[in-house]
């Protein structure tokens, strides 16, 4: 694998927090391909989620590099980085965020709405098929409070998936889920990694939820282990 055609490629990725500089990441150095699914693992505290929010552009290292699809997002303005964001990479999270007083669907339609160039009836479109994709068009019309944790889930990644993104950051998408919902949203996963060769980066505790990945790297202290 080169750094050329990985899809994700971080070198050197150093990040401190607060005045008693604690080492999220120390000098972490990765690539990723095209079309893999990866999982990242270790204990709380060891920068798995640091690494997915630098990865995400939501914050910023210390020194090191990210370059995602070839280019620098670090060198980018805040509006350039906010548009690579918005067509580029999709967010699943641990607790769904999702917003209480929209149905799914328009929870689902929020990257689009960020479009304006984007016609209305596209907007409805796209929502509906990729509500079918992962099973959830009959609910469409229900609010979050309406609807069971792994329905939420789903939701959740349809919404990280209607935008067509390349990458997909996924933090914990299993933590608050049972068994049976979990494998469930696991299994969807990597249907669209073989199916529309998403390529998806997720941070988890669970072994059982790694084995679905193609590689899987260990952290702790900051730091890549092994793979």
């Amino acid at each position: 694998m080169t750094q050329a055609s990985a899809l994700i490629a971080v070198q050197n990725l150093s990040k401190c927090y607060g005045e008693h500089h604690v080492n999220a990441l120390r000098g972490i150095s990765l690539q990723i391909q095209p079309g893999e699914f990866v999982a990242l693992m270790g204990p709380s505290g060891c920068g798995k989620s640091t690494l997915l929010n630098l990865l995400g552009a939501i914050d910023k290292p210390d020194s090191g590099q990210v370059l995602l699809a070839g280019e620098n997002l670090l060198a980018k303005t805040d509006s350039a980085v906010t548009q690579f964001r918005r067509e580029k990479l999709g967010f699943i999270f641990q607790f769904f965020n999702l917003l209480s007083t929209l149905t799914a669907a328009e929870n689902v339609s929020l990257p689009l709405d960020l479009d304006p160039n984007l016609k209305e009836q596209e907007r409805r479109q796209r929502v509906a098929s990729i509500l079918e994709r992962v099973g959830m068009s009959h609910r469409a019309n229900f609010y979050p409070a309406q609807l069971s944790g792994g329905e939420m889930q789903r939701i959740a990644i349809a919404r990280a998936l209607v935008h067509q993104p390349q990458i997909i950051l996924a933090d914990e998408p299993t933590g608050n889920l049972d068994t049976e919902n979990g494998q469930s949203i696991l299994k969807l996963l990597s249907s669209l990694v073989q199916d529309e060769g998403q390529t998806i980066l997720m941070a988890t505790h669970s072994e059982e939820a790694a084995q679905y990945a193609h590689r899987i790297i260990r952290m702790r202290d900051g730091q890549i282990q092994h793979e």
